[in-house]
């Protein structure tokens, strides 16, 4: 037994270790790329920006970082499950070699690859347009598998098929298996019985008359008014389309005006996950992504009758994750509904003030804004000393597509990870308050020194603006409310 509609906040690694063997029918992971590449990340909403470090100190450092969490990743999978790998150029060489010795080769079933853009302008070498997905299973075979289709391509709907006045495509195909035996073929809903005679035609053709010219239910006659050996009718629209391969390129990226877009710098169209979870699960089945950024994986599942597990190791990305499913999928986050098989929770987000020294300085300013009932700041990197600002309640702004419209009542959030601020910092501060004409502003941090609060009380009597300093630990006994009126 394992809890799905779960989100853990921290390292798979940890987690992983937790999970019994065999327990999850479909992994799905988007690692970092091995690509030393730093983003800006906008991220929801409130257009959050942070910095999200894509590097590993060299591509052993990567694979040996990726090897102890695929080993626990193919222990939890069972053995009718599947396992897809979601990586670009960088590293895939490696990445394979690493999977073959933990998976089997016998267990590897395609590299998949998805074009992601039509050109890219790699100077003094070929674009680099596409990613690749490697399809592992728990098994040779036996393992879960929905054929999926994809539509036909217009050159060869004109080159194989007859249009009709009607608009309808059709075409005539071989009545005759290879053995020559009986056939069953169904016309018009019932079912007739047809065996070749000793001329390669078929006897006991008996059907009405349908929109085929000279034709005899899906029966296509020839001159002689006898079917011939081409005679069975098919209509286009009746074929599934053609059986997925392992070329992708029907599926776009997500671009800057798409509504799907969340900002996450490496988030994946919802079609690509919907596509690797219809194929490799059913219905009730359990969907792990341990490398969940943005949740797009927890969503698809969620709309598609899935049960699901999510973990990354940023809160920020639990929180967007968390909003996302509530937002997109209408699911509400609420531990007793959760117990009772609706809704879901959010596990081990960082509480402890250790936990939180330990975090990255943007996920910590994040953190105590969005505690405080704040708006996280555009910018992080030359955000003129704040961090964040506060409406208040009777001053909350109205939301327009998606931004906050301007509204001259907020106060400015500072945070500083730091064990205690000094005067210097609240100096700073004071002048933020000064300049942008704030009454009340906000400061985060674990402790102060004796000269900084010193300073708030001196600053207060000489400009009447009050400046509230509130310690970690306030935040996390949620003693703060008297302190925020």
């Amino acid at each position: 037994m394992i809890d799905t509609r779960v989100i853990y906040c921290g390292d798979n690694l940890d987690q992983l270790k937790k999970f019994p063997d065999g327990c999850v029918d479909l992994i799905y992971i988007d690692p970092p790329f091995n690509s030393n590449r730093n983003y800006e990340v906008f991220w929801g909403e409130t257009k959050e920006k942070r910095s999200f470090e894509d590097r590993h100190a060299s591509t052993q450092a990567y694979i040996e970082f990726m090897r102890a969490r695929c080993i626990e990743l193919h222990r939890v999978l069972k053995k009718t499950g599947s396992f897809y790998y979601h990586c670009d150029w960088h590293a895939s060489h490696y990445v394979k070699v690493m999977l073959d010795q933990i998976f089997g080769e016998n267990q590897f079933q395609n590299e998949i690859v998805w074009k992601r853009t039509n050109a890219h302008n790699d100077p003094k070498k070929y674009g680099n347009v596409h990613d690749t997905i490697f399809f592992y299973t728990g098994q040779p075979k036996g393992y879960t598998w929905n054929v999926q289709y994809t539509s036909y391509t217009q050159a060869y709907i004109a080159a194989e098929w007859n249009k009709l006045p009607s608009g309808r495509y059709y075409k005539a195909e071989n009545m005759l298996d290879p053995q020559n035996k009986m056939a069953e073929f169904d016309f018009m809903g019932t079912h007739a019985r047809w065996r070749t005679n000793h001329d390669g035609m078929m006897e006991h053709w008996n059907a009405p008359q349908t929109e085929v010219p000279n034709s005899h239910g899906r029966i296509k006659l020839g001159k002689n008014g006898k079917p011939t050996k081409r005679c069975r009718i098919i209509f286009l629209d009746e074929m599934p389309g053609v059986s997925l391969q392992s070329w992708w390129d029907d599926i776009n990226s997500l671009r800057g005006g798409s509504l799907e877009r969340l900002g996450y710098p490496t988030q994946k169209p919802l079609a690509l996950l919907d596509r690797i979870i219809k194929a490799s699960s059913n219905e009730n089945d359990i969907v792990l992504d341990a490398f969940c950024g943005c949740g797009t994986a927890l969503v698809a599942a969620e709309n598609l009758g899935r049960q699901w597990i999510g973990i990354d190791v940023s809160p920020t990305a639990c929180r967007v994750m968390a909003k996302r499913l509530r937002d997109v999928c209408g699911m509400k986050e609420d531990e007793k509904l959760w117990r009772v098989g609706r809704g879901f929770i959010v596990r081990d987000l960082p509480w402890s003030e250790k936990k939180l020294r330990e975090i990255p300085p943007f996920e910590f300013e994040n953190w105590a804004v969005i505690a405080l009932g704040g708006v996280p700041n555009v910018a992080k990197v030359g955000d003129m000393g704040i961090d964040g600002r506060i409406y208040p309640v009777s001053a909350t702004p109205k939301k327009e597509k998606g931004e906050l419209e301007f509204m001259d009542v907020w106060y400015p959030i500072q945070v500083k990870q730091k064990d205690k601020v000094g005067r210097p910092d609240i100096d700073a501060f004071e002048a933020v308050m000064m300049r942008e004409d704030r009454t009340k502003g906000f400061f985060v941090s674990f402790d102060y020194s004796g000269d900084a609060m010193s300073e708030i009380q001196a600053f207060f009597k000489k400009t009447g603006k009050s400046i509230i300093a509130l310690t970690v630990k306030e935040i996390l006994d949620e003693q703060i409310a008297y302190k925020l009126t």
